[in-house]
């Protein structure tokens, strides 16, 4: 009996420990969380049952057996982490401050993504590469950028600081800062001036399609009544 509650001692020793730590290493990371994410109610929570969180941890330990050249136990932890969060994150990649992935079944990240400061995934994103080519074949994410659910940037292209990627846009080409990018394949749209907010709000991302369409329609009634 003894045994088993020294046992259970480690264990929450252990536990209250890891806790401890994540939340001193990844303190901003878990603010940004509860910022962002109008579902986060507390630290805690974030720190015990945010997959995004736990995928980013182990993301940082396997990415310092990769700059080591441990590339299978690089891979090894990702795989355990990929199985356990459903976030795949290559060892490879580089990932700035304050990277947070939303709900984040299914996100894809691979070996040579650049991610910069203040990144929001949602899920299903995939950032991914073309072609069998060496070196870099995958993307650049700028500062600030949030990219929306289901949306995949392909290819060794750059997404410019505070742009958005709204939901299930396929980008397959560079993007300039302060843009805002929708459809397939991806399109910049104009916003009127208008910045969105970092929570992208999907709903009122204009379509740029729409957008030409409704200038053609305006220009034909112009011209009829001229």
């Amino acid at each position: 009996m003894s045994l088993t509650i020294n046992i259970l001692l480690i264990l929450i020793a252990i536990t209250v420990i890891k806790i401890a730590l994540i939340s001193i290493f990844f303190y901003g990371e878990i603010r940004i969380a509860q910022k962002k994410d109008p579902a986060a109610k507390s630290f805690l929570e974030v720190v015990l049952l945010y997959q995004g969180l736990h995928a980013l941890v182990a993301y940082r330990v396997s990415h310092i057996f990769y700059k080591l050249h441990m590339f299978f136990t690089a891979r090894f932890i990702s795989q355990i982490a990929r199985s356990i969060t459903g976030i795949e994150i290559h060892p490879g990649a580089q990932i700035g401050k304050r990277f947070f992935v939303d709900h984040g079944m299914g996100v894809i990240v691979g070996e040579t993504s650049i991610i910069g400061d203040d990144v929001l995934l949602y899920q299903g994103v995939t950032l991914g590469g073309t072609g069998l080519k060496q070196g870099k074949r995958h993307p650049t994410i700028g500062n600030n950028v949030v990219i929306g659910a289901g949306a995949k940037i392909l290819g060794d292209i750059t997404i410019g600081d505070k742009s958005y990627v709204g939901a299930n846009a396929v980008v397959i080409k560079d993007v300039p800062p302060n843009s805002t990018v929708v459809g397939v394949p991806g399109r910049v749209t104009k916003q009127d001036g208008r910045k969105i907010e970092d929570s992208l709000d999907h709903i009122h991302v204009l379509d740029p399609i729409k957008q030409t369409i409704e200038e053609l329609e305006k220009r034909i009634e112009k011209l009829e009544k001229g």
